[in-house]
């Protein structure tokens, strides 16, 4: 009786921990990115439709690629389009878990694909999304910077 009780105390405390009292708009924040999320698993969206034309994209760390983008096509122009021109097979993202607070929302992700070469893109994302009106207007984004600057320098593509 007292494993069972004490089974039953851990799995309330934890419920407890787990449980979010977010507002309106951070729950409507969490269910797009999340949905979007899930989508862009199942190959069915394009996740960066959620970002604004003027996004300010910063990628940290020391990386050629680390900076901030101040547009979204600027981003897709000088990142994403390039590395998915190095990928056989694109990205699909498995979210690990998503938090809110306030208009920011992150997201800690996984991401593996298959390179032209044949080898594995395997990369661990945190995306801070700062969201307004149901759009991405402001990211902060750490990635793993060595896999992404090999798959960028490795392949060459035309």
């Amino acid at each position: 009786m007292k494993l069972i009780t004490a089974i039953f105390v851990m799995i309330t405390f934890s419920t407890a921990l787990n449980a979010q009292n977010y507002s309106k708009e951070e729950s409507a924040n969490k269910k797009i990115i999340t949905e979007a999320f899930q989508q862009w698993h199942n190959g069915n969206a394009h996740f960066f439709d959620l970002l604004t034309d003027d996004v300010h994209w910063e990628i940290t760390g020391s990386t050629p690629y680390s900076k901030v983008y101040n547009s979204k096509q600027e981003f897709l122009d000088e990142v994403i389009s390039p590395l998915n021109k190095k990928l056989k097979v694109k990205i699909k993202p498995t979210v690990r878990n998503i938090f809110v607070d306030n208009d920011m929302v992150i997201a800690l992700w996984d991401g593996e694909a298959l390179a032209l070469d044949g080898k594995p893109y395997l990369s661990s994302y945190s995306w801070y999304m700062k969201m307004k009106n149901g759009k991405i207007t402001h990211v902060v984004a750490f990635l793993d910077g060595i896999e992404f600057t090999d798959i960028m320098k490795r392949i060459k593509v035309e």
